[in-house]
């Protein structure tokens, strides 16, 4: 069985916001909520999600204030008349942010994730772009200051990756599933692969799935449902490799997700790490099945590892990326092969809160 605790509504009206902000802040302060770790870390995620939108209303309140002062002095003397046209052209702007900030807001926004990347068409070449992916998000990640961990890895041939699932946590707070669940999806390459010997382009294809990772206290799994398979490792991964039966295999019964860790030493580890892809598995389908929305959010998500379902294509002759969702193109592919995701990553939210916009306006 499992059993998905429902969240909070986010759209309240700005002062319950302003005042649960307050509240936060209060908490915060208290040193005895930081002994519990777990709390301290969700007021914090909820406390962050909350200041950009207490900052622009007080930024917002100020500006007006100081226009009503500013129109106030003019009437005496016109120095001030300047001084309320620049004030008041901040406010259209301020407002606008502040609506921004107030849309109905994806529920995992504030959460860490885990990300799956796994090798498609194209053999050994997509195994190495995989690596490749592997590489441009881990470093991507050490340019926001957040925290990585490969949980588990399977090795191809030639150096490049079969399947890897790593997780990724934020400092403060700060939401990764804001910014990378928009890289779940088929991620198509062309360049001339390094066993092509006549120089010849090829085409590969490499899925990469995203989930937010989920809390025990977010869904909870019933032991009976779970059959726990050991067996020994494999590949890189020191020496207790090959020599015990470290490694664990998970199935969830009832809905035949099958989970599988071996980078650990320890079959413990193993089993821990397991249980963290399976709950972040388990909680993306239960909220599939529950809101038809959460199911729309994933259509773009890689159902198989096929070119057609592509949702963004590297280009390495013409040292292009595009993103096929929102039209985006840059010729800078070697830049965001080095973690410069930014702009490829801004163009897809500002498409998601342009359609969040359309609909509030309807």
């Amino acid at each position: 069985m499992i059993k998905v605790f429902p969240r909070r509504d986010r759209t309240v009206n700005l002062d319950e916001l302003l005042k649960e902000h307050a509240e936060l802040e209060a908490r915060l302060a208290d040193p005895a909520v930081h002994a519990d770790q777990k709390q301290a870390r969700t007021l914090g995620r909820r406390y962050a999600e909350l200041t950009p939108i207490v900052t622009t209303y007080r930024e917002l309140e100020s500006v007006r204030d100081d226009l009503a002062t500013a129109r106030e002095l003019a009437a005496e003397d016109a120095a001030f008349a300047e001084e309320a046209a620049q004030l008041e052209a901040r406010i259209a702007p301020l407002e606008e942010r502040l609506r921004h900030l107030l849309l109905p807001r994806d529920p995992n926004d504030s959460k860490d994730i885990l990300m799956e990347i796994k090798a498609g068409e194209g053999g050994e070449e997509s195994a190495l772009f995989a690596g490749d992916l592997l590489r441009m998000y881990l470093r991507y990640a050490e340019r926001c200051g957040w925290k990585t961990e490969i949980l588990d890895a399977q090795y191809s041939d030639l150096g490049g990756y079969k399947d890897v699932t790593i997780a990724v946590k934020a400092k403060n707070g700060e939401g990764v599933w804001s910014r990378l669940k928009f890289e779940g999806g088929v991620h198509r390459v062309q360049r001339v692969p390094a066993t092509e010997s006549q120089g010849r382009i090829h085409t590969s294809a490499v899925g990469v799935l995203v989930y937010p990772e989920a809390e025990e206290v977010d869904i909870q799994i019933d032991p009976n449902d779970l059959r726990i398979d050991v067996f020994r490792s494999g590949g890189p991964g020191g020496q207790s490799v090959n020599t015990t039966d470290s490694a664990v295999r998970i199935t969830h019964i009832p809905t035949g997700v099958v989970v599988s860790c071996q980078n650990e030493k320890s079959q413990l580890q193993n089993k821990e790490t397991a249980m963290r892809v399976l709950r972040a598995r388990l909680q993306a389908m239960a909220e599939e099945e529950a809101a038809a929305e959460a199911a729309a959010e994933r259509r773009s998500q890689v159902r198989t590892v096929d070119r057609s379902e592509r949702v963004r294509t590297y280009n390495f002759p013409e040292n292009r990326i595009s993103d096929h969702r929102v039209g985006f193109k840059a010729y800078n592919l070697d830049q965001v092969l080095d973690g410069e995701l930014d702009a490829v990553i801004q163009a897809l939210i500002d498409a998601e809160m342009a359609e969040k916009l359309a609909a509030h306006n309807r």
